[in-house]
């Protein structure tokens, strides 16, 4: 099928989900190199994310003995990054054997979008409890409860999941020209978020600036801004392209049919692309888990009982240069993990 066939393509003939069904079949067809090169980043992604997630998911099931606010919304974003990655050896399946089967791919779409929309969720909870955690320590004392974190971790699956739900019952109800009728939903789990980490990144930074406020130490401070950073980070880059295109797409709704299914691979893509950065944000989470990983791969030593992360050598973060933060690249500025206790 030749690129002068999709140019002519009207969006507005049918609803935008029968459209999102064959988007991969377009673009196989119409650009099959920038497909092949896009199965491979993919490939690559899974690989790598799975190998990190699934590890951290061990540390912080396993060997983590304290469960605080922190690790439980950590442990829910590791979930959510695994389901994402797992949904492209899917979506590839699905391509070659089963691509004109409707409900296949309306419930790959539902659980991706909804994990998706999960991981920036959770990424959002992090972000707030270490500003409350290092902040507003006293006011929020309350509030950084463990039970109190796990009921947060339903809500978000079951909102996300609704307003997932809501946005694939538009699209299998609107043409393409009306998808400003999602708009306010993509506001609710993308904008808003984002929103809300720049504020608290912004506070936490001039509070650092200010030592007088806070009775935390620099390290546990810098800590919580590299963090906060990183995942301010996350945002942009994986992100803020795909809602970007949507955006630009409800604005205008006549770009060219052929630049649109571009974007959209690309974008999709580089949402998850934060299956394999998230494992960064780990690193801040918890004071230990560096030189928990190196004893992982090490095999030195047994599990040990106490600490907010299980860790050897308390002082040996300074020499924690493992596989681990070695795949992802360790962050400019990492404090080296001491024996000071985690909130």
């Amino acid at each position: 099928m030749g690129s002068s066939n999709h140019s002519s393509v009207q969006p507005n003939d049918t609803d935008l989900f029968n459209k999102f069904v064959h988007l991969d079949k377009e673009l196989s067809d119409t650009f099959y190199t920038l497909w092949i090169a896009l199965v491979v980043v993919n490939a690559v992604i899974f690989l790598v994310g799975v190998v990190l997630n699934s590890l951290a998911l061990y540390v912080f099931c396993f060997r983590t003995k304290t469960k605080t606010t922190s690790v439980i919304y950590t442990i829910n974003l590791i979930i959510t990054d695994l389901l994402v990655g797992f949904s492209w050896p899917i979506r590839t399946l699905m391509h070659y054997s089963a691509r004109d089967c409707k409900s296949c791919a309306l419930i790959h779409i539902f659980t991706y979008f909804v994990n998706l929309y999960c991981s920036i969720l959770f990424l959002t909870c992090i972000c707030i409890d270490r500003y409350l955690a290092i902040v507003q320590v006293e006011a929020s004392r309350r509030w950084r409860n463990p039970n109190y974190a796990k009921g947060i971790c339903i809500f978000i699956w079951v909102f996300a999941t609704a307003v997932t739900f809501s946005i694939l019952t538009m699209a299998m109800k609107f043409s393409y020209c009306c998808i400003a009728q999602i708009l306010p939903l993509m506001v609710c789990e993308y904008f808003f978020p984002l929103i809300i980490i720049t504020f608290f990144t912004t506070r936490i930074m001039c509070a650092l600036s200010k030592p007088t406020l806070m009775h935390q130490s620099r390290e546990r401070r810098m800590r919580a801004v590299q963090l906060l950073i990183t995942v301010l980070i996350i945002f942009m880059i994986c992100f803020t392209p795909f809602h970007v295109r949507q955006l630009a797409i409800s604005i205008n709704p006549g770009m060219p049919y052929n630049i649109s299914l571009v974007f959209y691979h690309v974008t999709v893509t580089l949402s998850s692309l934060n299956s394999c950065m998230d494992p960064i944000v780990y690193c801040f989470v918890t004071n230990n888990f560096q030189s928990t990983m190196k004893n992982i791969f090490r095999k030195t030593e047994p599990e040990q009982t106490s600490g907010d992360i299980i860790s050897v050598n308390k002082g040996s973060g300074s020499n924690a240069i493992i596989a681990f933060t070695n795949a992802i690249g360790t962050p400019l500025g990492l404090p080296s993990p001491n024996s000071t206790a985690n909130s």
